[in-house]
């Protein structure tokens, strides 16, 4: 069953007072990885006014996830064509149904069987996100997927890597 984005919202809890209740950051170098790559997107769009980048927040997309308590949020995301404002997290059914256009998950020791297995295909399945893309900052692992069709399809690296 396909639900409009206004019927999903009536079927939703109130969620003005949602917050974000993602754990902090790995360590110092995740952390400098993850803000160099928000100070950078947010100079390169500084003229543009319709895009929300979302950093270690979490992304509410179900009444079940709100009872289980499972939250979800990448370390990274970006989500074009909407308000650009602040928000405490970012909640599909407040947001006319819409999910992130691209996510960036920062690998750790701890994170990146969750980040390659479970978030991927909550990403690809759920979200139906058009990006995904992983980096180690300390192995430099670094992969990236577009959504083709139903799943992620590897993006082949250029002649730079």
């Amino acid at each position: 069953m396909v639900f409009t984005a206004q019927q999903l919202e009536a079927m939703m809890p109130d969620a003005t007072q949602l917050l974000s209740d993602e754990p902090e950051m790995e360590s110092s170098l995740h952390y400098a990885q993850l803000a160099l790559l928000v100070a950078c997107l947010e100079w390169l769009w500084r003229n543009q006014p319709d895009f929300f980048i979302g950093a270690n927040l979490t992304i509410y997309f179900s009444r079940q996830q709100l009872r289980n308590r499972d939250f979800r949020g990448p370390d990274f995301f970006l989500v074009k064509r909407t308000e650009a404002r602040s928000r405490n997290a970012w909640v599909v059914w407040e947001e006319d149904g819409r999910y992130p256009d691209l996510i960036i998950e920062l690998l750790s020791t701890f994170t990146a069987k969750v980040d390659h297995t479970l978030k991927k295909d909550l990403y690809q399945n759920r979200f139906r996100t058009p990006e995904y893309f992983w980096f180690s900052p300390e192995t430099l692992e670094f992969q990236g997927f577009r959504l083709v069709g139903h799943e992620y399809e590897a993006i082949n690296p250029n002649e730079h890597g």
